[in-house]
């Protein structure tokens, strides 16, 4: 999960900087996204959605005891973000 949390982040981050935006943390790059990408309707809820569950996964992941992802909750969210990567590839791309 932190490996999928982390592609999408980056994607993010190159489509808010490449915006003008510049969050200095986690939390303001999924505020960022989400108010000016997701509630404008410019990118689909679904992957808001998919980026904030991440971003709950990997926080778990990273700093909760003990907790193990198993294949079959990882693996749906690899198609999802190849998506979210090349949306915003062909945004920032225009």
């Amino acid at each position: 999960m932190n490996r999928l949390y982390y592609a999408a982040y980056y994607v993010v981050m190159a489509l808010l900087l490449h915006s003008g935006l510049k969050p200095g943390t986690h939390n303001g790059a999924k505020s960022n996204f989400s108010n000016h990408f997701i509630k404008t309707g410019k990118i689909d809820k679904e992957y808001g959605k998919i980026y904030s569950q991440l971003f709950t996964w990997r926080q778990k992941g990273d700093y909760d005891d003990f907790l193990v992802f198993e294949e079959e909750n990882v693996m749906p969210y690899f198609e999802p973000i190849e998506e979210l990567i090349s949306l915003i590839e062909d945004i920032i791309k225009q």
